[in-house]
Parts: structure tokens; sequence; C-alpha cells
């Protein structure tokens, strides 16, 4: 879904900068831009949120900020996503992971890829979802190398899509395992790995190690790290799977946790109920939104504790980002 506000107010990620830190050619951060946080925050979901700007264009926005809550509540109320979604969970032969595997080996992979890479072929918002995804590896990278050297401490990055934040990992001297659910996404970040860790090697002396890359699910992960990162995976689980999802990753890891998600707010779960009135072609997944209250009490239960977090956003994109370590 992609909605804008005309009431901003800044929000700053309070990390210190590393200038050391190289990012591969699907981070590009621009650090003259300024990321602010939406009094009413769009939502980034890992559908093409394109496929709904145009019919909810401003005279569309305006008409809606005119109507009565109650013309509102009707509308919203004739739609039926969980009808879509079912039916596409039935087209596939399965539920809400066999949607994601299907789409992201597809039509979703050939979306994300421009999004995720550096090509001029993508429209205003894709472009904006670019640069919010990019803070958010480019904050990450910072919380992990604030504090020591990345040489040879084990990664997991767990969705790690065409390899964002594996290489500049890789490059950082990690030994990084890194997994996603799409074949697709594998496939490009190995190739992507390849290009920018063989470019790497020529300019260090010691040359980086190359990543691992599986084509697996959450669940079937194994293995102990000395970190685990999952970013933007979690809206693909409700909170009832998600609480376990979580458990899971936090078993594999033995001194840092990262996650981001969609956070859930009042405004935000209206705004995604709006954007469900326009089910483009490409929005073939389910969008789960998770309050931090939620996600925290997930952590504490698993024996974590969240020692930082913050706010990534642009004008489409929206993320909270958090550190856990064990309690």
């Amino acid at each position: 879904m992609a909605f804008s506000s005309p009431l901003f107010s800044p929000v700053n990620f309070a990390l210190n900068p590393n200038p050391q830190i190289h990012h591969p050619k699907c981070t590009k951060p621009n650090n003259r831009r300024n990321f602010s946080v939406c009094a009413i925050p769009p939502l980034s979901t890992a559908t093409d949120i394109s496929a709904v700007t145009s019919p909810l264009d401003g005279t569309t926005l305006a008409v809606l900020g005119g109507s009565s809550v109650a013309a509102l509540a009707a509308i919203l109320s004739l739609a039926d996503p969980e009808r879509r979604r079912q039916l596409q969970a039935e087209e596939v032969g399965g539920g809400d992971k066999e949607v994601v595997r299907e789409y992201f080996n597809n039509n979703g992979f050939e979306r994300w890829k421009k999004i995720y890479g550096d090509t001029d072929d993508v429209n205003k918002v894709q472009l904006d979802i670019r640069l919010g995804h990019s803070k958010t590896v480019e904050n990450v990278m910072k919380m992990l190398t604030e504090e020591r050297s990345l040489q040879g401490v084990t990664v997991c990055d767990a969705g790690c899509g065409t390899g964002c934040l594996s290489i500049p990992l890789a490059k950082e001297g990690a030994i990084v395992s890194a997994s996603d659910i799409s074949a697709s996404m594998v496939a490009e970040a190995q190739i992507q790995a390849q290009e920018e860790l063989l470019k790497a090697k020529d300019d260090q002396s010691l040359a980086p190690v190359m990543p691992k890359f599986e084509v697996k699910d959450l669940e079937s992960l194994d293995g102990k790290y000395d970190t685990v990162v999952c970013l933007d995976v979690m809206i693909h689980y409700p909170q009832s799977k998600a609480d376990g999802m979580i458990a899971h990753l936090a078993s594999l890891a033995e001194n840092r946790l990262i996650l981001s998600f969609a956070p859930k707010t009042f405004y935000y779960d209206l705004l995604k109920r709006i954007g469900e009135l326009f089910p483009g072609p490409s929005k073939a997944t389910r969008a789960y939104l998770h309050a931090e209250a939620d996600v925290e009490r997930a952590l504490q239960k698993a024996g974590w504790k969240i020692r930082k977090r913050g706010l990534i956003a642009t004008q489409f994109y929206f993320a909270k980002l958090i550190e856990a370590v064990p309690a």
C-alpha cells in the first residue's frame, strides 16, 4: 500500500555513523536525504505498492478525507481481502508460505529485483522504497560494526533477498549464511555477490569470504551463529506464527538478534484496509502488521531483551528496527 500525508515530524535513528562501510549496488544510502516519519505513516509491504498509487491519487484521498467515518467504514466492509488471499492460496495449493514462495519466484521477483537494484526503470514509489530499504541496511550495518569488527563473526541473514545485507556483511569480514524462500532471489543474490566480492577481492589485501546462499524458509534454518538478522520478513507472518518464528531465530543466535517489521497502529491498520480496496495484480501476498509490545513479549519469552530500537521511514517505507540480546 502507498499513502502520503502532509503531516511530517522528523525522527532520528540514534546510531553512530561509520564511514568505513561499503554498500553493494542494491544499497545506495543518500546521506543528503532527510528521512521522516509520517504522522499517519505509510506502509511498506512485500507487495508492489505502486499497484495502488493510481487509484489513490490526491483527488481520491481528498474525497475520502471529506467523507464521514461511517461512509468509510461502509466502504471497507465491502472489501474481502481474506477471500482474495484464500483464492490465491488455492491456486498454488497451500497457505501463506506457498503464496509467498510462488510470488517471489515469479512476478514478485522481477518487481523487487528492480527495487533492490540500481536500475532507473522504477517509478517514484519504488525508488522511495529502495531508499527506505537502503536506510534499513545502513542502520543494521552501523549496529553491527559500531562496537567491534565483524572479521570472522558468523552471521545468519534470514530472508536475504538479493543479498543487499549479505554482501556488505561479507565485505566487513563476516562469515555469512544467507537464505531465502525464493530460489530466484537466492540465484540473483549469488550473482550479485560474485560481482561485488570479486571486485572487493582486488581492492583488499584480505579477500572477503563468499556468503553461503541456500533456498530455505525460516522454519528450516538450523545451526548456531553469533548474530541472526531478519529484515522485512515478519510481514508474512501473523502474530501467532511470528511468536514461534522469533523464538526459533533467537535459538539460532548466541549474542545478537536484529529484526525489522511493519508496526501496527490504529491508523496504519486503517490505511492497510483502504489499500486492500484496490487489489492490483502484484498484491499477491498478505501483509501482517505487528505491535512492538507483542514482538517484545515474544523476545522476553525466548529469554531475550531489546537493547536498541528505532524507526526507519520514507514517504512509502516504514519499518521498526530492533536489536535484541540475551536477557
